[in-house]
């Protein structure tokens, strides 16, 4: 008997970035009844990721060509992009192909936001339309309220406030999506090392009781780069005695969620999922 074959409508693309994001959007797309078919970039995708879809192809960071031949390949027409890709290896990895040089040609400014939009509108041209990012997440987006068991302090949400300001200014510079605080300091901003470097540098320097700050830029396109916080920041934030996470309601990603929160409970870490803060008065 042979299977049948899904049509376009239930067929789903995954350009996968590092972490365990593009495995838990596959497994919860296969839920509902999708085919996923995955370009994964060599170095950064997980290889467990094969486990997980129904077909994958790997490809170099700047291959654009060999990426929307994949997808074309498999019959898809709709694509989310999930993952980031570490930034110092742009420097060391990057491969691009001739239509990936002619994209880099018209990036007026060298901005995430901004090589992203223009690879989407490449891949768009196409016929293959980029989703947002949220995709099929319902049931992993961080809520509002205090998440895990510890309600901020007073202090921590004096904090919390100043820090919420400080990452709306370093989004809108387009800097990075993470700040972090100690008395109303910035100690560390996320650039290239990424979240977990800020926290790691952040916590150091502030000795104990950092706040950790993390929300979307006020520009943030859905499409691509939207904040994760998994197992591994609460493992970060406890190892340099970090006391708070907050970060944006209904567009965070929690992954691996019970595992975060246990972790979290189990260090004293306050983890806050916020809409909106009425900003400081002066």
């Amino acid at each position: 008997m042979t299977a049948s074959i899904p049509n376009e409508d239930k067929r789903i693309g995954l350009i996968a970035g590092n972490g365990r994001f593009p495995i838990i959007f596959a497994d919860n797309a296969k839920k509902l009844g999708y085919f996923v078919s995955a370009v994964a970039h060599v170095g950064e995708a997980e290889p467990e990721l094969e486990q997980h879809v129904d077909s994958i192809h790997w490809v170099k960071i700047g291959q654009l060509n060999k990426l929307i031949n994949a997808f074309k390949s498999d019959n898809v027409k709709r694509v989310v992009m999930l993952g980031g890709v570490k930034k110092t290896h742009v420097f060391t990895t990057v491969r691009p192909d001739l239509r990936a040089l002619a994209l880099f040609a018209r990036v007026a400014l060298w901005k995430d936001d901004d090589i992203l939009r223009e690879i989407a509108a490449e891949i768009e041209r196409e016929g293959i339309t980029i989703c947002e990012s949220t995709f099929g997440l319902e049931g992993i987006l961080v809520e509002e309220g205090t998440l895990a068991s510890r309600e901020p302090s007073k202090k921590e949400w004096e904090n919390i406030r100043y820090g919420w300001e400080m990452a709306y200014e370093m989004g809108r510079l387009d800097i990075g999506q993470c700040v972090v605080i100690k008395d109303k300091v910035v100690v560390a901003v996320e650039a290239v090392e990424g979240t977990d470097g800020a926290i790691k540098r952040g916590g150091e320097l502030a000795k104990d009781g950092a706040i950790v700050v993390k929300r979307c830029k006020p520009q943030q396109d859905l499409r691509f780069d939207l904040p994760a916080i998994g197992p591994r920041t609460i493992e970060v934030m406890a190892s340099v005695n970090a006391t708070v996470l907050a970060v944006e309601a209904g567009r965070t990603v929690m992954l691996d969620r019970e595992l975060l929160l246990e972790k979290a409970r189990q260090a004293g870490i306050a983890v806050i999922g916020i809409k909106h803060l009425e900003p400081i008065k002066a």
